[in-house]
């Protein structure tokens, strides 16, 4: 009785395989972990960038004072 209901699935399977699905999604897999180590890439090059901003106001607020000290 039980194998009534597995022969649709079996075929649905073999023809899924035979058509190349079970492929795309192994390749759907994969991209979703690109996508995600995509995004941590992303998020260490914004880190990176605001640490940059940082450090370059930083300069720009030590020459301002520099020169209002020459100033006076």
């Amino acid at each position: 009785m039980a194998w009534h209901t597995s022969i649709p699935v079996l075929t649905a399977t073999l023809l899924l395989a035979g058509c190349g699905l079970a492929e795309t999604a192994g390749s759907a897999a994969a991209s979703g972990a690109s996508a995600a180590e995509e995004a941590k890439q992303a998020k260490a090059m914004e880190a990176q960038v605001e640490q940059q901003i940082e450090a370059a106001q930083e300069e720009a607020r030590k020459q301002r004072e520099a020169a209002e000290a020459a100033a006076n």
